[in-house]
């Protein structure tokens, strides 16, 4: 039993740590847009966030299996504020006056051209508090939303099915998640035009659609890993107990 619940506190944690680092990287990495024709031939821009945030939502659903909603939103809220505190050192260091002979030796760019590095580091920065704003409020909406959903397809199906579950509650979630975030960003604290939003909002949340399908496989995967690190018979009554926690 004392090895058992080992495991599990492991296995929480490390779910938790991916689940919590992934997310950071996003908000931080979600300032830039880039092209997806460029990159993939596919017409539409993306946030440079949506490339990691599949895992954020595998992560979710896994954690959603074996320790039920009430797991989700515990690392949920703890990831919540610790985006809230990095984006708050962030900030403070964008205020920080820079050292002259940091200007000096960064003062043109490889082609010559004037470049002030300070203005770079607090445009790029700066930049990331409004999507930081909309980050959190579509975040902690579309969390909510996941581990929610998650959790009544998982009592509606009576724990068959992991693909329906997973797959229908990143759907909806994300779809939730994927406009919110940039209206808040880009539209309410930045200069984007409402059309520019739901433009990219729309390209992003494809990009999610064909994520969640895609990475089914990956599910199973780690469904069938986690369960024989746990052991059969722990890990049915471990998914049993967060299955009776569906109303937490």
């Amino acid at each position: 039993m004392t090895s058992f619940a080992n495991k599990k506190q492991q296995l929480y944690l490390v779910l938790s740590g991916i689940f919590l680092v992934n997310a950071l990287l996003a908000e931080i990495i979600g300032v830039k847009i880039f092209s997806a024709d460029k990159l993939m031939g596919l017409p539409g821009n993306l946030t440079a966030g949506v490339l990691i945030w599949p895992v954020v939502f595998v992560t979710t659903d896994i954690i959603n299996e074996y320790f039920g909603k009430a797991g989700v939103l515990r690392i949920s809220y703890l990831t919540v504020v610790l985006i809230l505190f990095a984006f708050g050192v962030i900030y403070l260091t964008t205020k920080l006056p820079p050292a002259d002979f940091w200007l000096d030796v960064n003062k043109t760019d490889n082609q010559g051209r004037p470049f002030n590095i300070d203005f770079a580091y607090q445009s790029i920065f700066r930049q990331g508090l409004g999507i930081i704003t909309g980050s959190i409020v579509a975040f902690a909406v579309g969390q909510v939303l996941d581990a929610t959903i998650f959790a009544a397809l998982r009592n509606a199906t009576n724990g068959r099915f992991i693909w329906l579950r997973a797959t229908g509650s990143t759907l909806v979630s994300q779809l939730v998640d994927s406009f919110v975030v940039l209206y808040v960003a880009f539209y309410v604290f930045g200069n984007w035009t409402f059309d520019q939003v739901i433009s990219v909002a729309n390209t992003n949340y494809w990009y999610k659609f064909a994520a969640a399908i895609l990475l089914t496989p990956v599910l199973y995967l780690s469904h069938f890993l986690i369960d024989k690190y746990l052991g059969k018979e722990e890990t049915t009554e471990l998914q049993e107990e967060a299955a009776e926690n569906l109303s937490v």
